[in-house]
């Protein structure tokens, strides 16, 4: 990889990887696993009940934390249920041996966010979740742990992504800036930008009683991850509607599908990530950061802007929600390349032009 590569490595940069044995797999690569500008990560066959989360640290392999920590362990070749509350560890398919001018980084699908199951993915020696470091040579394992509906999983399934980037690509607020005046990230007719990002409001407005959003029902059947428009949204969501005052109470460990004021969009030449949003200004987050993929709501990909879905948690006290209140903030980066194929224009993209959308799961 040429060290002055600078910016998240593109798809043909991903194949490149495999080819040059930097990523690597116990199984051969599916024709659709990576993405504009990731790469889909798949479970491996056998799975560990651990008895609480853990970190490696800086001198122990996942390995031997699972030694000391796991109850049992199952296979995954005939499908297994993960029950909510617990924590599992899944080996998974692939492997890294990292150049030293690469690091990447790790987060749950959009569809894993949106179904509250909570991801992150582990490496050798790790001091923190979802974060590779640059030269990194080892195994990954995902943490999981499903909070609201038990899942069905089973070896290859897809529940986290990784990406790839070389430099510095993350863009200051003054280039921020700068590409919104160009290209008009979001629809908000005053962009409020810092070096945190471009900001992210919450939608509770039109006509009282019109949806505005879900919250996750306790007790229901199990969804299988794999199946696509297999279960009602009755059995699993309570509907919620707007108010006459325009806001919404989150009650404590409750999870919300909600959605953005604003639509947004990613350029070819960029990706985006959603941070959670800064707890000191209220006792909620977004719960799962989440990767926007290049041409997300562009017009070049066939989108007019998309607003971005977001999964709210509230914790240890009820907290209120009002139309336009800020939850989350895009982070944009430059890419190193434009990817050969765009969010939406090339892909089977379930969520282009969406607005308040259950996933894919859900008929």
């Amino acid at each position: 990889m040429d060290a002055s590569v600078s910016g998240i490595l593109p798809d043909r940069s991903i194949a490149a990887l495999f080819e040059t044995g930097a990523v690597s797999a116990s199984r051969a690569r599916e024709a659709d696993q990576i993405q504009p500008a990731s790469l889909d990560l798949r479970l491996g066959p056998v799975a560990y009940r651990v008895r609480a989360s853990f970190l490696p640290g800086g001198r122990h392999s996942v390995a031997e934390k699972l030694q000391r920590f796991s109850l049992h362990e199952f296979g995954l070749e005939k499908g297994a249920v993960l029950e909510t509350g617990c924590v599992y560890v899944v080996p998974l398919m692939e492997r890294l041996a990292l150049p030293k001018t690469v690091r990447a980084t790790a987060n749950p699908k959009s569809s894993t966010g949106r179904l509250d199951i909570f991801t992150r993915v582990l490496a050798d020696n790790a001091q923190e979740f979802d974060k590779l470091p640059a030269g990194y040579r080892g195994p990954l394992y995902l943490e999981i742990s499903p909070r609201t509906f038990p899942i069905l999983v089973r070896e290859g399934s897809r529940l986290s992504q990784i990406r790839f980037r070389g430099g510095e690509p993350m863009l200051s607020a003054a280039e921020l800036a700068a590409l919104h005046a160009r290209m008009q990230l979001t629809s908000a007719d005053a962009a409020n930008i810092s070096e945190a990002g471009i900001a992210v409001s919450i939608d509770l407005a039109g006509a009282p009683g019109s949806l505005v959003g879900y919250r996750g029902k306790r007790h229901t059947g199990l969804i299988d991850v794999d199946r696509r428009g297999a279960y009602a949204v009755a059995e699993y969501w309570e509907p919620i509607r707007r108010g006459a005052a325009g806001e919404l109470v989150l009650d404590p460990d409750e999870f919300y599908i909600l959605v953005s004021k604003e639509a947004v969009h990613v350029p070819p030449d960029h990706a985006a990530e959603m941070t959670p949003f800064d707890p000191l200004v209220g006792e909620f987050r977004v719960h799962y950061a989440g990767f926007f993929d290049p041409g997300f709501g562009h017009s070049a990909a066939g989108g007019t802007g998309s607003r971005a879905v977001l999964e709210v948690r509230s914790h240890d006290v009820p907290f209120i929600l009002e139309d336009g209140q800020i939850v989350g903030r895009l982070v944009y980066e430059r890419m190193a390349g434009r990817p050969d194929r765009l969010y939406g224009a090339d892909l089977a993209s379930n969520y282009q032009a969406q607005g308040l959308k259950l996933s894919k799961h859900f008929a």
